[in-house]
């Protein structure tokens, strides 16, 4: 297992690398000046020539660039265009709210998707299969910032439960998370349906019937540990996903994680900040993909990486 792990992240490094190159490229030419941007359309050419100098715009692609993975391998991702604050510093405040919002979504995810799709396979053709095919179907299609709005008019402004938006308290995390939840909860349902499904049309599983075993029996201890392995990938590309920044829905709440960071940093073409975050981005993505290739052996002991 160590092994095959040391190959994982030694196979990571050439992937980071080509992916700061891209993220550069793409924040560097994207149309938009941040100088104009920072300072306004109106200033004067001279100003504008000094800061042009001061951020070695004036220097060629490539000599950026080396300035820039310099810092990175530092462990140094500028100073923010915008802020005039390390950006280190910021990924590092807000990661904790993006993480904190990844967990909580996923914690709705996992109780309500794995629950509806092992009930829904069990119970298969019957009314509370097609009952739960109709409402995973219709959650999926849903817009999650409506969704989110819908949740605050409700529970935020005509019952009064639950804060609108911002961040500090419990209570403020469990409208945002929810609205991320309930997406991922109907893919994982989906999933787990079909997975299970799949798995009890195995031998195994007829041996067992004919023993005599339960049915419960039969899908909580045999069925489960074989049916599990898709069911754990898509949560790992999800959870990637939502760690990577709900943008749409940390606007609609105002909550102060990476993603609105992002979306704050484009429009301002705060170039540290943009190819700080899509680079941090794609790390987290890695790094989730390896925890869950690790994890198929916990589950099912049967695998061995080698």
């Amino acid at each position: 297992m160590a092994r095959y792990v040391l190959k994982r992240v030694i196979g990571i490094i050439p992937i980071v690398a080509v992916v700061s190159i891209i993220s550069f490229l793409f924040v560097h030419l994207t149309p938009g000046d941040p100088i104009r941007i920072m300072y306004g359309a109106d200033m004067d050419l001279a100003t504008y020539e000094t800061m042009k100098a001061k951020l070695g715009f004036n220097d060629p692609l490539y000599v950026q660039y080396g300035r820039y993975l310099g810092q990175i391998l530092s462990g140094d991702f500028g100073i923010s265009y915008k802020t005039k604050t390390n950006v280190s510093d910021e990924i590092g405040r807000r990661f904790l709210y993006t993480l904190g919002l990844t967990f909580a979504s996923m914690f709705w995810a996992l109780l309500i998707g794995l629950v509806v799709g092992i009930y829904s396979a069990a119970k298969r053709k019957s009314f509370w299969d097609r009952l739960g095919i109709i409402s995973t179907t219709t959650i999926i299609s849903i817009p999650e910032f409506w969704f989110g709005l819908m949740l605050m008019q409700v529970f935020a402004v005509q019952l009064g439960w639950l804060p609108t938006s911002g961040s500090g308290t419990f209570a403020h995390l469990i409208l945002p998370s929810i609205t991320l939840g309930f997406g991922v909860a109907a893919i994982i349902a989906r999933f787990t349906r079909s997975s299970v499904l799949e798995v009890l049309q195995e031998d195994f599983v007829r041996t067992a019937r004919a023993k005599g075993q339960r049915e419960s029996v039969i899908i909580w201890t045999h069925v489960l540990r074989n049916a599990l392995i898709p069911v754990i990938t898509m949560t790992g590309l999800q959870f990637g996903f939502l760690l990577g920044g709900a943008v749409v829905v940390e606007q609609v709440f105002a909550w102060p994680g990476l993603g609105s960071y992002l979306i704050d940093s484009v429009l301002a073409r705060d170039y540290p900040a943009m190819q700080a975050l899509i680079l941090l981005f794609s790390v987290q993505f890695l790094i989730v993909n390896l925890l869950v290739d690790i994890s198929y052996s916990l589950v099912n002991p049967q695998i061995r990486y080698e």
